[in-house]
């Protein structure tokens, strides 16, 4: 494996380096350092900067906004956004529907939805997991029955994350269930202010509102919005699920937390088992950070490379870590959680408990660790 860069690669780290620290907002990224929860304003801001360089779909096709570039260019992307404290590209937008459509919609609805996609001009939200399909996807129930020119939807989907402020969702739904359950799925587009649609919220263990339940009673869908053929959808959930190849394990954003806790550690690194954590934290994510780059290495011709189970598998633990270790180190000011502004309390201590609390769902969502260990057991152990 070729661990030093090319020039070109270095002159286009470079060049992506210094625009993320001088066109990206300030603000958005000091908010982002300090682990401060985004405003949906933030989040279309900051997508826009990056969409009107043209840098917020390198993946996509280049006629949709994306970049010619290799997976090693792509992961020097990720990696140069995060360590800046940039704002990732909405998911929902940039790697899950959007290289769905451009993929497998029609012309009509490439025209009509990839632009705004990638600037943010729509807010995609997702509606995959049901209360009784979370894991096991396939068994979903929510129900689409073919009325003349539309679609009319009936059933429920949770965990939407950010739904509130969704503008259409993307989601599967049952068109046949008189044949093999993967047999019978197609995705739709649907507005969400469609009659009928509605958004629940759920409140977190940390006290947030990210996650919602989405109910739909006799909503009417245009036909015009399926994507692909009727009962392809399974389909095209595994390829949005398989998009998220690169940047499944966020080595640049673990990395600068990891920095971040070790500057307010303070005199705290004195003791030495808090500065053994430290090493040890750090040598883990070396080791993730040159694992990530094999399967960047590896994965020239498009086809997922087994290991990226161990990015996720790894890479979620290490984000737990790390919140873990800075809430260890807040002591009792981490159940300040709900402090104020007027808080004589350092900020960072009022939020490490629910940054914790929250990224619990990190070794869950994206396919679970207990999948990723039986995937590394079967492609690459063997077992």
């Amino acid at each position: 494996m070729r661990l030093q860069l090319s020039d070109e690669d270095r002159e286009l780290r470079d060049e992506l380096r210094d625009f993320f620290t001088t066109k990206v907002p300030q603000e958005i990224r000091d908010d982002v350092r300090a682990g401060r929860e985004l405003t949906r304003d933030q989040i279309v801001e900051s997508m826009r900067v990056l969409n009107s360089a043209g840098l917020a779909v390198p993946h996509w096709p280049v006629e949709w906004g994306g970049k010619d570039w290799t997976e090693l260019q792509r992961h020097i992307w990720h990696e140069e956004l995060q360590a800046a404290c940039v704002p990732v590209p909405l998911a929902f937008n940039a790697t899950m529907i959007g290289p769905v459509i451009a993929h497998f919609g029609s012309q009509e609805l490439k025209e009509r939805f990839l632009p705004a996609t990638a600037n943010l001009d729509i807010w995609w939200s997702q509606g995959f997991s049901e209360p009784d399909a979370g894991s096991d996807l396939a068994s979903l129930r929510t129900t689409a029955v073919r009325d003349g020119d539309h679609f009319v939807v009936n059933g429920q989907k949770t965990w939407t994350t950010l739904g509130q402020y969704g503008d259409w969702l993307f989601t599967l739904v049952r068109t046949d269930p008189d044949v093999k359950k993967q047999a019978g799925i197609s995705m739709l587009l649907i507005d969400m202010t469609t009659p009928g649609l509605e958004v629940r919220p759920i409140q977190l263990i940390d006290g947030g509102h990210e996650v919602n339940e989405v109910w739909f009673t006799d909503v009417r869908v245009p036909a015009e919005n399926l994507v692909g053929e009727l009962n392809s959808g399974w389909t095209q959930a595994k390829f949005l699920l398989g998009n998220e190849r690169v940047g499944v394990a966020p080595v640049g954003a673990t990395k600068r937390n990891l920095a971040r806790a070790k500057e307010l550690a303070g005199r705290q690194l004195d003791d030495p088992l808090v500065a053994a954590r430290f090493a040890e934290l750090e040598n883990e994510l070396l080791a993730l950070e040159l694992t990530a780059l094999r399967v960047v290495a590896d994965s020239t011709d498009g086809a997922p490379h087994p290991a990226s189970s161990v990015l996720k598998l790894k890479g979620t633990e290490l984000q737990q870590a790390v919140s873990e270790l800075t809430m260890d180190m807040a002591g009792p000011a981490g159940l300040a959680s709900g402090a104020g502004d007027d808080s004589a309390l350092p900020e960072w201590t009022h939020l490490a408990t629910p940054t914790y609390l929250n990224l619990r769902k990190a070794s869950i969502y994206g396919g679970s660790n207990e999948v990723q260990r039986q995937i590394i057991a079967k492609t690459i152990l063997g077992l």
